[in-house]
C-alpha cells in the first residue's frame, strides 16, 4: 500500500527506467517534521495542507537496486525512512506502518545521506541530510548522529 496517512494521496511509485528522480523535501512548520516525496502531486497536497516546501532533498536513480522504506507512526505522526529489515520489523511490532518503498538508495560511492536524530521529539525526530553544515549544526544543537542512512547523487 502506497497511500500516505497524513495526505491520503497514493504515491507514484518510480518505474524501473534508467532516469534520475528528485525527491522534494517537505517541512512542517507545526511538528518540526522533515517529510521526502518524489511525487509533485504528493508535494502539492502537503503544501496546501499547511507544509513548507525547502527545495530538492536529493536525486536518486529510479533502478537504484536498495530500496529505503518508509514508515510511519500513526501514534505521533512520524515518518521514517530505512533500509534496515531488523529496524523496520522491530517499528512494526510497536505499531509503525510499513508504506512501502519510498526511493532507491544510490551506490556507497555516492553522497552519504547522513541521519541524526532529536532524543528530546517524538514527532520531527529524525532528520536526513547530506550537507556537513547541517548535520554539525544538528550535532551542536545536541542531535544524536545515527550514521549514514542511505546514499543518494552527487547533485
Amino acid at each position: 500500500d502506497a497511500s500516505c496517512e497524513v495526505c491520503g494521496h497514493i504515491r507514484e511509485l518510480p518505474d524501473n527506467s534508467d532516469h534520475v528522480v528528485a525527491m522534494y523535501r517537505m517541512y512542517n512548520p507545526n511538528t518540526g517534521e522533515h517529510f521526502y516525496t518524489g511525487s509533485t502531486v504528493e508535494r502539492d497536497n502537503l503544501l496546501a495542507a499547511g507544509w513548507n516546501y525547502e527545495g530538492i532533498g536529493f536525486h536518486f536513480y529510479d533502478n537504484d537496486p536498495d530500496p529505503v522504506y518508509r514508515l510511519f507512526d500513526p501514534i505521533t505522526g512520524e515518518h521514517l525512512y530505512t533500509m534496515d529489515a531488523a529496524e523496520i520489523a522491530y517499528l512494526q511490532g510497536q505499531g509503525w506502518n510499513l508504506e512501502g518503498v519510498a526511493f532507491n538508495s544510490a551506490a556507497p560511492d555516492k553522497a552519504p545521506q547522513y541521519r541524526l536524530h532529536n532524543p528530546n521529539e517524538s514527532v520531527g525526530a529524525y532528520h536526513f541530510t547530506n550537507s556537513l553544515e547541517e548535520r554539525a549544526t544538528l550535532l551542536a544543537l545536541g542531535w544524536e548522529d545515527q550514521g549514514i542512512g542511505f546514499y543518494s547523487l552527487h547533485y
